[in-house]
């Protein structure tokens, strides 16, 4: 038996959450809906800008698949997360949100100079989310920030795709692919975002290898990934990427192919205030449900479900006692 049901790799970033208006993203030119990688200046610069709505902001710790081991793990999950933070005051806060939620991580991911990542996610009235991220020392995880033999106890290896935008990171993704292909742990990954496939392709190819395990990605990245013509094209080009995949769809809802078989999974219904994390909650439930015992299927409809309790709520994770909740619905 595992001691780990999932071991995670990605990218450190304490979280601070905006409201905002369309009219503050097209003043300081964000683009909407994608995450933008940007230098502290820059973070600065909109800040400033956003001074008078920062009283009402919420902090906590994240990165995309932080808060896919953070969700995993609520739900009664076995975790660890592997990432680098720096010694300083958002480095402490990070870790010390970590252990909280039960996710053991690595021992040598604080031990450098530095600023620990951040990132401003910046919520319009649509509920859209619009990311600009500063990495900080989150930049330069790598190999060494690997623990193999977590990853040898682990049922899966899941891969941030936000990991192929740093030469070390992709490295690092690499080297623990082959540590789990070779000890026989099956591997997930994430594409996370339109702009790493379009700008990162060749990089995330390196990352996933001949064929990977399971595959997340949304309508966006399918497309672009596998270039195909329309979306129902790209659902079977997905089979040579992955033996099987999640494909989310917003309010639409998913498409899951199991290996064998593809099946819908209707969104719940659900009052968008803010779409941050609802993807991460998604592959979070969705691996909880297959690492224990649940089919495709159901494990679908259950992270569904807690994809759409977040979106109705402020911040990418849920209150603790809407877990049990939730998944009293297994």
């Amino acid at each position: 038996m595992s001691k780990y049901n999932v071991y995670g790799i990605g990218a450190a970033l304490v979280d601070t959450e905006i409201q905002v208006t369309d009219s503050d993203l097209k003043h300081l030119e964000v683009g909407k809906g994608l995450m933008t990688l940007v230098d502290e200046d820059r973070q600065q610069e909109i800040i400033h800008h956003l001074q008078d709505q920062l009283s009402t902001s919420k902090r906590a710790s994240g990165g995309s698949a932080a808060n896919t081991i953070i969700a995993l793990s609520a739900f009664g999950g076995k975790a660890f997360y592997s990432c680098r933070v720096a010694n300083d005051a958002d480095g402490e806060f990070y870790l010390h949100d970590l252990d909280n939620a039960g996710v053991k991580f690595n021992s040598n991911s604080a031990l450098t100079e530095g600023l620990t990542g951040k990132c401003l996610v910046l919520i319009t009235p649509d509920a859209e989310r619009s990311m600009n991220t500063y990495l900080g020392v989150s930049e330069t995880f790598s190999i060494e920030n690997l623990d193999a033999e977590a990853i040898r106890q682990s049922e899966y290896l899941y891969i941030e795709g936000y990991l192929v935008s740093s030469d070390t990171g992709r490295k690092a993704a690499i080297r623990a692919r082959e540590i789990a292909e070779k000890c026989g742990i099956k591997i997930a990954l994430t594409l996370s975002d339109p702009a790493m496939v379009t700008f990162f392709k060749s990089g995330l190819k390196e990352m996933l290898g001949k064929k990977i395990d399971l595959l997340f990605c949304n309508e966006a990245e399918a497309v672009s990934w596998t270039e195909g013509s329309d979306l129902e094209c790209a659902l079977e080009l997905l089979k040579q990427s992955a033996v099987a995949y999640v494909l989310t769809m917003g309010d639409k809802g998913a498409i899951v192919f199991d290996g064998e078989n593809q099946h819908l999974i209707e969104a719940h219904p659900a009052i968008a205030i803010n779409t941050n994390g609802a993807g991460d909650i998604f592959a979070g439930a969705f691996l909880y449900g297959i690492t224990h015992g649940y089919g495709y299927k159901k494990s679908g409809n259950f992270a569904a479900l807690a994809a759409a309790h977040v979106v109705s709520q402020a911040g990418p994770r849920l209150n603790p006692e809407q877990y049990p909740k939730i998944l009293a619905s297994l």
